[in-house]
């Protein structure tokens, strides 16, 4: 049997700079706590949380380069000390997180939505253009994953596992990121792309804050599930 559609989305918004590591540690604990439901189901269904955060500055890679990268690229990526290199399961290549840019873990049941993983790619994009409009940014897509302010410049990322249709990882929306980090890098495996900014995009958004933005995400994202936004 179907589990019943969830009504409402937990939203966790961004607490200032976060680590990495810690960011994960409070993913896997909502993906477990999901799973564990799953096989056990004895009390309610776990709800649907969006986990937002601003991170410390880290480079991770992908399921396709994970265990392939040499110890001069990671000191590489690492940028003397500056960033940490970190290995994921997310689908995907490498990409940066830092300060000025929103990134957003949706843990959420796909069965439940009745969502495919491809519509729920779909979805993350389409709230990401919602989101943008909102800041007189245009994005759109474009045949790679993610969104883009034309055929070049793209301005956010998205890589999700699924296991057992239980979501992580997510989005990352660059706001006003330095975009020096993605110089050192071939984001996403595209080496004729660019990377952008909302500000860069819009100057007049040079007070906006990651905090403003991770909020517009969580509204139009819960209007998109057809839920009701409930702050933690």
């Amino acid at each position: 049997m179907l589990a019943s559609k969830p009504s409402t989305l937990n939203y966790v918004p961004p607490q200032g700079l976060t680590s990495y590591g810690a960011a994960g540690e409070t993913q896997e604990a909502l993906v477990k706590a999901n799973l564990d439901w799953k096989l056990k189901k004895r009390e309610d269904p776990v709800a649907p949380t969006l986990l937002a955060f601003e991170m410390n500055p880290v480079y991770t890679c992908g399921r396709r380069e994970r265990g392939h990268m040499t110890s001069e690229e990671i000191k590489h990526f690492e940028a003397d000390g500056k960033a940490q290199f970190v290995e994921t399961y997310r689908g995907g290549q490498t990409t940066f997180h830092g300060p000025g840019q929103l990134v957003c873990y949706p843990i959420i049941d796909l069965r439940a939505f009745g969502i495919s993983p491809r519509c729920y790619v779909n979805l993350l994009e389409d709230t990401i253009i919602d989101t943008l409009s909102v800041y007189g940014v245009k994005g759109m897509r474009t045949e790679d994953t993610g969104v883009w302010v034309d055929e070049t410049n793209k301005i956010a990322a998205i890589g999700i596992h699924v296991r057992r249709n239980i979501t992580s990882h997510g989005i990352a929306l660059n706001v006003s990121t330095d975009t020096w980090w993605f110089d050192r890098i071939i984001a996403c495996g595209l080496p004729d792309k660019k990377t952008t900014t909302m500000r860069q995009q819009n100057p007049a958004l040079h007070k906006v804050t990651v905090a403003q933005v991770s909020d517009t995400f969580a509204s139009v994202l819960a209007d998109k599930l057809h839920c009701n936004l409930v702050s933690q």
